[in-house]
């Protein structure tokens, strides 16, 4: 989805929508994992009916992933595409539904963003390549050492498009993995699993919103049906909401920033290829075990409820004194219209709008402002009221001057800070940093220390070392032509050692006066004087907005639509829509899966092409080479790098392509047209299920006419079945795709064509919340609202999906157990330390015993000995603090004053009181927080102090 940061402001502004998915974990036996009960109760406490998987994005990470090595075939591939599937449905366990949706044929708008990507990454893919190759002659020519070049196949992800083998052969090992599972896994026992692979056109999002639109229209829906979707688009967060449905969660990947990544010419952690100097590896581990090994974290997976998100909204979105009814479904939709503005993958965002500049906030607050006089919404099930909108618009073009003119002052004041803080880190870095053996480690480093081997020539190299880099780097030295030192002056300093960094020309300056006249001049090439093409830019633009929310509401409006240019129009530009016509052509079809490809792909990818197809983009003599430039222009377009710029890249025109492929296309052979066209969805269920022997029933009939499901056996699904040629059949072996994989010899699940229930083309699905819907329980308090408490410190939202849930804590009897047992040698941060807690016998910072004080006795010597005590003293232990000549106080009577007479300077060590998380309830007692630097972790409160929910 072409909304960067989306995700990330939503979170922050938002933070309670956001709960961490509990994951049951298999238990290994000998080596064996045992398998997990899936039909057991979800450990989330919430029961899930349907589960949506946008494929694609369990594609490209288990194809390719970044943090982590990469398969070695094509086999280990699907193999992890089946464990990425089994994780998730661990963690969400549906208890109707697993639909399965992988990228078909996507509209014409997408198809352009589809083609710069896969251009970007092939040209981005050969200019690595040539770096990488270019920098390992020059550390060889140095006398570096690098490990051997692996010659191997570079995966070229371009592959996971419509049409091509790969994904054929994906279809096939999904359609035996569902298969396996239904035969299998008690929890898929009553599942009904629909998988639409790639023939089906559509990309995977939008056909599980279609799906969903469809069964909504049907009278047996259940309207408390509880969804939830896979996937790490931020675009799928606007179509759940687009669903109006009340339960209705995503989950995703928690995203983690700055993963270390080995190098990728030594394979060593901590630099990248351009950094590399080519030093020995050094040894990993005592015996050089972990060697070959990556420092892998299992990805953790998040929930984000969309029910709180629309808590949120309706407080925010909420507005008195309006002139018509309050619909808050309504105010929802325009929401979702207006994050169209800040950027999608159809359309360029306006140049006035960023998100990580509170664009969507800005939008909120004119069209609260605004909405006043538009007399109503500004959408309805996906129809855009343009006259309503150009008043929006137009008051956003009043405050683009400002808005530019602020981002140029908030860029010039980033630029200072970060050149201020380059020239305080070289000023306060060490002048020489000692290498090899003597180099500095990191704290908390689990491999034992190595013995120093030679000392006196690792001395000598790093002296030696040290006198050729002050002799050749000193400032005020230059060198002759024979590499000798020259004291006839100073050489220039090269802009690469300058504290600042080389900034793209920017030719438009939007917070100058004139910017308009710029833009147009040097984005589209025309005066911002021509009205009349001004009025087709943003007429285009207008009629992407359209598209866009009827492709959200209603579904593909038209498939061959698409916007013409590279750039948005201004937001002052929006003048006189009103009139502008926003219907598009019916009956218009998709592309086919081969077509497609020479749409999307460069000529570097046609290998995946059949051979005459793939010379229409290589021959010079082809009518449509011009679609295929072998190298093309990044516009970055105001911003830092490369991948946030435009790739100018020419259109393709759609007459043009289909008129040079009727030539190619009788080359064909029989296996290609299959790939070639376009296919269905497909409906498995196992033999426990209830529809199980109506689908084997019109097997043994032959029945080839249609038939409808019937609801009360499908959890209340409708659709149409027909026979499939390539069905998966009881009682007949289904054969392994993969051959590190069983086939399946018994097997009793059935499978059968699957087609969602079909509606006249002017048909309007209702943006509505359904009659019969349950609000869900509301999760907010008063201050998710505020963000913070008044005391400054962030709330805490609602754990899980259980608000009643307890939070299990430690006492002070587990804190005790883990001082006695926890390891000290490690020094990791954040662990128990070596240092010796307060109040224990033979530390510092012991209290003496006051005048008449008795010694406690060791009531435990016999069961250790005195001097091996290494943890916090126990309770019947510790001195208590009084008055000279008061009577001493026993070791229970103690534990029970003692929680009344915790004072700030009671158990305060030299760096002064440490803070422990409190809740509300507990601001009066702060001064028994208090502890020294000798306790690096918080004694807990007694038992049933904290109340967490």
């Amino acid at each position: 989805m072409g909304v960067p940061a989306f995700f990330r402001w939503l979170s922050r502004k938002y933070p309670s929508i956001i709960v961490n998915c509990v994951e049951e974990k298999a238990k290994e036996c000998n080596g064996v994992k045992a398998p997990i009960d899936t039909s057991k109760p979800n450990p989330n406490e919430v029961e899930f009916d349907n589960l949506y998987l946008d494929m694609n994005g369990i594609i490209h990470p288990c194809t390719h992933p970044e943090d982590k090595p990469a398969p070695k075939n094509e086999d280990e591939m699907m193999v992890a595409i089946f464990e990425y599937i089994d994780r998730i449905f661990n963690i969400v366990r549906p208890r109707r539904l697993l639909y399965m949706a992988i990228d078909g044929v996507a509209p014409r708008a997408k198809m352009n963003q589809q083609r710069s990507r896969r251009f970007r990454a092939s040209k981005e893919g050969m200019e690595a390549a040539e770096e990488k190759q270019k920098i390992r002659q020059e550390i060889l020519a140095k006398g570096g050492i690098l490990p051997p070049e692996e010659v191997k196949e570079r995966f070229d992800s371009n592959c996971i498009t419509p049409g091509t083998e790969f994904m054929d052969n994906l279809a096939k090992c999904l359609r035996y993995y569902i298969a396996d599972r239904l035969n299998s896994d008690p929890g898929w026992k009553n599942l009904t699993v629909i998988l639409s692979d790639a023939s089906a056109p559509g990309e995977g999002e939008h056909k599980i919103m279609d799906y969903i639109r469809r069964q909504r229209a049907q009278p047996n829906h259940d309207p408390n049906t509880h969804h939830c979707l896979c996937g790490a688009d931020a675009d799928l967060i606007m179509l759940g909401l687009a669903t109006h449905e009340p339960n209705f969660t995503i989950i995703r990947e928690e995203f983690k920033p700055n993963k270390p990544k080995p190098c990728a010419l030594c394979n060593q952690m901590g630099h990248e290829v351009k950094d590399c100097q080519g030093l020995p590896r050094e040894k990993q581990g005592k015996h050089d075990q972990f060697a070959d090994s990556l420092p892998i974290a299992e990805q953790e997976f998040i929930f984000i409820r969309l029910c709180v998100l629309r808590e949120y909204l309706e407080r925010e979105l909420t507005m008195a004194s309006l002139p018509f009814t309050f619909d808050f479904e309504r105010s929802v939709d325009d929401w979702v219209f207006m994050c169209f503005f800040v950027g999608n993958d159809f359309l360029p965002h306006l140049p006035s709008l960023e998100i990580r500049e509170g664009a969507i906030d800005r939008l909120v607050n004119i069209y609260k402002n605004v909405v006043h006089k538009t007399g109503g919404y500004l959408t309805e099930s996906g129809f855009v009221n343009l006259q309503r909108v150009q008043m929006i618009m137009l008051a956003v073009g009043e405050v683009e001057d400002s808005i530019f003119k602020k981002r140029k002052d908030d860029d010039d004041n980033f630029k200072r800070r970060q050149k201020e803080k380059r020239k305080r880190m070289k000023r306060d870095q060490p002048s020489f940093i000692p290498g090899g053996q003597f180099s500095p480690q990191a704290l908390g480093n689990r491999s034992s220390p190595q013995a120093i081997s030679n000392p006196r020539q690792a001395a000598f190299e790093m002296r030696m070392h040290d006198r050729q880099n002050s002799t050749t780097s000193s400032p005020n030295t230059s060198l002759t032509s024979d590499g000798s030192p020259s004291l006839t002056g100073g050489i220039k300093r090269k802009a690469e050692d300058s504290d600042s960094e080389p900034e793209p020309e920017d030719n438009i300056r939007l917070w100058e006066t004139g910017w308009k006249q710029r833009y147009y001049k040097n984005k589209f090439d025309v005066d911002a004087s021509d009205e009349k093409f001004r009025r087709k830019v943003v007429q285009s633009y207008v009629e992407g907005l359209c598209w866009v929310l009827r492709y959200y509401y209603q579904g593909c409006a038209s498939w061959n639509w698409y916007y013409p240019f590279h750039y948005a129009p201004f937001a002052s530009d929006f003048e006189g829509i009103a009139d502008m016509p926003s219907d598009f052509e019916k009956g218009s079809k998709p592309f086919k899966p081969l077509e497609q490809l020479m749409g999307v792909f460069p000529a570097a990818s046609g290998n995946f092409l059949p051979p005459t197809w793939r010379k229409l983009m290589t021959d010079p003599e082809s009518s449509i080479i011009d679609f295929y430039p072998e190298d093309f222009a990044i516009d970055l377009n105001g911003k830092k790098y490369a991948w946030q710029g435009v790739a100018l890249l020419p259109f393709v025109d759609e007459r043009r392509l289909r008129a040079a492929l009727e030539e190619v296309y009788p080359d064909l052979t029989p296996e290609e047209n299959r790939r070639n066209s376009l296919g269905g969805d497909v409906l498995f269920v196992g033999k426990h299920h209830p529809l199980c022997d109506f689908v084997v029933e019109q097997y043994k009939t032959k029945n080839t006419e249609p038939v409808d499901i019937p609801p009360e056996l499908c959890h209340g699904i409708q659709g149409k079945l027909t026979l499939n040629e390539n069905a998966v059949l009881p009682d007949q072996a289904v054969e392994s795709p993969v051959p590190m994989l069983r086939d399946l010899a018994q097997n009793s699940a059935v499978s059968i064509s699957f087609k969602d229930p079909q509606f006249d083309e002017d048909f309007v699905f209702k943006a509505t919340v359904l009659p019969g819907a349950k609000k869900p329980a509301p999760v907010l308090k008063p201050g998710d609202w505020e963000k913070t408490n008044s005391d400054g410190r962030p709330w805490r939202p609602q754990l899980g999906f259980n608000r009643d849930r307890k939070p299990v804590h430690l006492d002070q009897s587990a804190f005790r157990t883990l001082g006695h047992t926890m390891p000290r040698e490690r020094g990791m941060p954040g662990m128990y330390a070596n240092a010796v807690p307060l109040g224990t016998y033979g530390s510092p910072y012991a209290r003496p015993l006051l005048s008449g004080q008795q010694q406690i006795p060791k009531l435990l010597s016999n069961l250790r000995p005195q001097d091996s005590w290494r943890g916090p003293t126990p309770l019947f232990q510790q001195t208590p603090q009084r008055t000279a000549g008061a009577a001493p106080l026993l070791a229970w009577n103690r534990m029970l004053q003692s929680q009344n007479q915790y004072q700030p300077s009671q158990y305060q060590g030299l760096g002064g009181p440490m803070s422990y998380p409190q809740r509300p309830e507990d601001r009066m007692d702060r001064g028994r927080q208090g502890y020294g630097p000798g306790r690096p972790y918080p004694l807990p409160p007694p038992s049933g102090r904290y109340s967490w929910n």
